[in-house]
C-alpha cells in the first residue's frame, strides 16, 4: 500500500536544496575551522578548490583569488590550516561547501605573536638601526653560504656565482634549516665563519616555506650572532613576501638566495664593460688635455721675447738717441757760427772804436759762453749715454749670468725659481749659466 502524503506539500528538488542552503547560510554565516588540506588545485581561473579533512570527515573547500591575494604563505597538500569561512550549499550537485576568507598555518596565530613581540624588543634594542648595518665589499674574495646542504637554494647560489663572478670562492657551510636544531646549527655557523675570519661576506639562506619551516630565522638566538656578527651578513630567506627576524637584524636583505647571490657578486662582464669605457674615457681626456698644454706652449713660445731679441731692441734706442743728440749738437754750433758770423759783419761796419771794443768783447764773451754751453751740452749728452749704457748692461741678463750669477727654473713648467719655499724636496729644477745649464734635483729647500 503506497505511503499517504499527508500535509499535501511536494518538494521539487531545486526547491529542497535552496531551502537547506538558505537554512545552512542563517545557522553559519561565519565559523573558524581547522584541518589538513588535501587535493589542493589552482586551474586557469585562478580560484582555488581543495579539500579540507580531519579523522572523521572530508568537506569541500574554495578561496576565490581576490581572497588569495592577502595570503602570507602557500596552501600544500598535508598542510594543517586554521580559517575563517561560510558554509553554503552548490545547488546544481545538491553538495554544501567552506568558502573561505581567511587562512593561516595552524599554530601561526600564536606563532605570530612570538615574531612580533620579538621584532619589538629587538627595535626597542637598537638592533634595526642602519647605523649598525656594515657595507658589503665590492669585490668579495671569499664568500661564505650557511644553508642546507641538500637544498635548492645552495644550488641557485651556486649557479649565479658561477655566472656572474667565477673568480671569488664559495664556502658552503651546511646547517639544518628548520626543526628544532636548526637554531643552534644556524647560530654556530656564523659564529664558526667569524672565528676563522676568512670570508668577506656571510649569506644566510633557505628556500620558502610556512611560518613554522622558517621559525629558527625569528629567533633571538639566530638575531643575535648575526648582530654580534663582525663580517657584513646579507639573508636571502624564502620568498619575496616572506620576512624573519634575522632580515630586519642582518646588514642587507634579499628576496631569494638568488636575489642575495646577486646583490654579493657584481657582474664581471659588466665590469670589464664598465673598466674598458673608462678606460677609453681616460685616454679620451688625456689626449685632449694634452693637445691644450701644447697649444698653450706654442702660444706662450710665440709671446716670449729671447734675451738678446731685447738687448738689440735697447742698443737700436741708444744708438736712435746718439744720433739724435749728434744732430742736435750740429745745428747748435752751425746757428751759432752764423750769429757769430753775422756779428762780425756788424762790428766791422761800425766805425766807433768804442763800439769796436764792445762788440769785440761781447764777441768774446759770447765765444766763451758758446764753448762753456757746448763744453755742458757735451758732458751732459755724454753722461746721458754713459747713464744709458749702464743701464743698458744692467737689464742685459747676459751681463748678469757673466758676473757670476744664475738663472734658476722649474723644470717642466719653466717658471723661474726667486724663493726656496716654492720648491720641495726631489723637485728637479734648471740652473741658466753664462755658458750652458745645469739641471739638477732639490736635496733641501732651505
Amino acid at each position: 500500500m503506497p505511503a499517504q502524503n499527508k500535509d499535501g506539500r511536494t518538494y521539487t528538488v531545486g526547491r529542497l536544496t535552496r531551502e537547506i542552503k538558505s537554512l545552512l547560510e542563517e545557522r553559519y554565516p561565519f565559523l573558524w575551522i581547522t584541518g589538513e588540506v588535501s587535493n589542493f588545485v589552482t586551474p586557469a581561473s585562478g580560484h582555488s578548490y581543495f579539500s579540507l579533512k580531519d579523522t572523521n570527515a572530508v568537506i569541500s573547500c574554495v578561496m576565490f583569488k581576490n581572497q588569495k591575494r592577502r595570503l602570507q604563505f602557500r596552501p600544500e597538500n598535508g598542510m594543517k590550516i586554521t580559517g575563517m569561512a561560510r558554509i553554503s550549499l552548490y545547488e546544481p550537485r545538491g553538495s554544501y561547501q567552506l568558502i573561505f576568507e581567511h587562512m593561516e598555518p595552524a599554530g601561526a596565530g600564536s606563532l605570530q605573536q612570538a615574531f612580533d613581540a620579538l621584532k619589538k624588543k629587538l627595535a626597542d634594542l637598537g638592533w634595526f638601526d642602519p647605523a649598525h648595518k656594515k657595507t658589503l665589499p665590492f669585490l668579495p674574495g671569499k664568500v661564505s653560504v650557511i644553508t642546507s646542504g641538500t637544498g635548492a637554494a645552495v644550488r641557485d647560489i651556486i649557479h649565479v656565482a658561477t655566472r656572474r663572478f667565477p673568480g671569488c670562492r664559495l664556502e658552503i657551510v651546511p646547517v639544518k634549516v628548520q626543526g628544532e636544531t636548526a637554531e643552534a646549527q644556524i647560530e654556530a655557523a656564523i659564529r664558526l665563519v667569524n672565528r676563522m675570519k676568512t670570508s668577506d661576506v656571510i649569506i644566510l639562506a633557505r628556500g620558502g616555506g610556512s611560518i613554522e619551516d622558517l621559525w629558527a630565522f625569528n629567533t633571538e638566538t639566530v638575531a643575535c650572532a648575526i648582530y654580534e656578527s663582525e663580517i657584513p651578513v646579507i639573508t636571502g630567506v624564502g620568498h619575496e613576501i616572506d620576512f624573519t627576524i634575522a632580515d630586519f637584524v642582518a646588514d642587507l636583505r634579499a628576496p631569494t638566495p638568488s636575489a642575495a647571490a646577486e646583490m654579493v657578486l657584481p657582474d664581471q662582464q659588466a665590469l670589464a664593460q664598465q673598466v674598458n669605457r673608462l678606460n677609453l674615457a681616460l685616454n679620451t681626456a688625456m689626449e685632449k688635455r694634452i693637445r691644450l698644454l701644447k697649444d698653450r706652449l706654442s702660444e706662450l713660445g710665440g709671446r716670449l721675447k729671447s734675451p738678446a731679441r731685447v738687448v738689440d731692441d735697447f742698443r737700436f734706442r741708444i744708438e736712435d738717441a746718439e744720433n739724435r743728440l749728434h744732430a742736435a749738437m750740429d745745428r747748435k754750433v752751425s746757428r751759432d757760427r752764423e750769429r757769430l758770423f753775422w756779428l762780425r759783419r756788424t762790428l766791422e761796419n761800425s766805425l766807433p772804436i768804442s763800439r769796436i771794443r764792445e762788440k769785440a768783447k761781447q764777441v768774446t764773451d759770447l765765444k766763451g759762453a758758446i764753448d762753456m754751453a757746448m763744453t755742458r751740452y757735451t758732458d751732459t749728452g755724454a753722461a746721458r749715454l754713459r747713464e744709458l749704457s749702464a743701464r743698458l748692461d744692467t737689464l742685459n741678463p747676459a751681463a748678469i749670468l757673466d758676473r757670476g750669477y744664475s738663472i734658476t727654473r722649474e723644470l717642466g713648467n719653466g717658471r723661474v725659481v726667486t724663493d726656496a719655499d716654492t720648491v720641495s724636496t726631489d723637485d728637479r729644477v734648471e740652473i741658466i749659466l753664462a755658458k750652458g745649464r745645469l739641471v739638477t734635483r732639490v736635496e733641501s729647500p732651505e
